[in-house]
């Protein structure tokens, strides 16, 4: 049976494609608006000591990115999860919560939250599988937006089912914040990703993580119902290591995702937040 080709729902939702020629034949080069609030300082007073309301500024990220792919190559294209993802950094960002940390993605893809990210961080490991050319459309993505990068930015290859390179696991010792949206698509990608995440967590100081994912619903014969069977493989897993770490305890919450709305996107019901944050025995 062939591979299916799939195409990311963000595409058919709003026109964000631009007339710019891409660097590889295929690809197409988008730009995502969003809202860019200033960070928060001192309120100021009017002369009729009215609070003085600025607007926030408008930008765009420029991405390149493929329109649809493989299954095994989905990190090419960009999925809403990075939009919810990047709407929760603005937001932690504006709050002070990101200035001075070290923030790593797992499965970054075309880099998009990573390049949001680095608005407010003090340095920036995107990291993915190295297959497709991935790594250089994440660098050449970071060049094209060379203005928004505020924090020190390295791309580095990270592969859920193999072991760590000494440089990688040097970075990942000094992580503060990890994040990660729309990286499971299969029972055993979630497995590898789940397994990753433990070895992350596991590994001291604390950490916290973010993960946003969008529950895909299928109709199974099985079930008799629709389902979104790679979520529920990731919610058994979870609970499964959640008290089975010999190195730290978890705490695991699912956060409610009614923080500002930046980017301009479809906001649906089947998108998830997750926080899990790690502490040592």
């Amino acid at each position: 049976m062939p591979e299916l080709t799939v195409t990311s729902e963000i595409y058919g939702e709003y026109d964000y494609r631009t007339k710019i020629t891409p660097s590889t034949e295929g690809n197409v080069i988008s730009e995502f608006p969003f809202l860019l609030p200033k960070e928060r300082s001192k309120p100021t007073f009017d002369d009729d000591d009215d609070l003085d309301m600025e607007r926030p500024g408008k930008e765009v990220i420029k991405i390149e990115h493929s329109s649809k792919t493989k299954i095994a190559l989905v990190g090419l294209q960009v999925w809403r999860g990075a939009f919810l993802l990047g709407d929760l950094l603005i937001h932690l960002g504006l709050n002070g919560r990101l200035a001075g940390k070290t923030v790593l993605e797992l499965g970054a893809g075309t880099g998009l939250t990573s390049l949001v990210a680095s608005l407010y961080a003090k340095k920036v490991i995107c990291t993915d599988i190295d297959v497709g050319g991935i790594l250089e459309l994440i660098k050449l993505n970071a060049k094209y937006n060379a203005k928004l990068i505020k924090s020190d930015f390295k791309v580095l290859p990270l592969d859920f089912m193999a072991s760590w390179t000494p440089e990688l696991t040097n970075e990942i010792k000094q992580t503060d914040i990890i994040i990660a949206a729309d990286v499971i698509y299969d029972d055993d990608v979630t497995a590898a990703f789940v397994s990753t995440i433990q070895k992350v967590l596991n590994t001291t100081p604390p950490k916290t993580l973010y993960v946003v994912l969008e529950k895909r619903y299928v109709f199974t014969i099985e079930h008799m119902d629709s389902v979104a069977p790679c979520y529920e493989t990731f919610l058994t897993l979870l609970d499964k290591i959640k008290t089975d770490n010999p190195h730290s305890e978890w705490t695991v919450q699912q956060l409610p995702i009614d923080f500002p709305k930046y980017f301009t996107y479809d906001r649906v019901k089947e998108l998830v937040l997750w926080k899990i944050t790690s502490k040592p025995i």
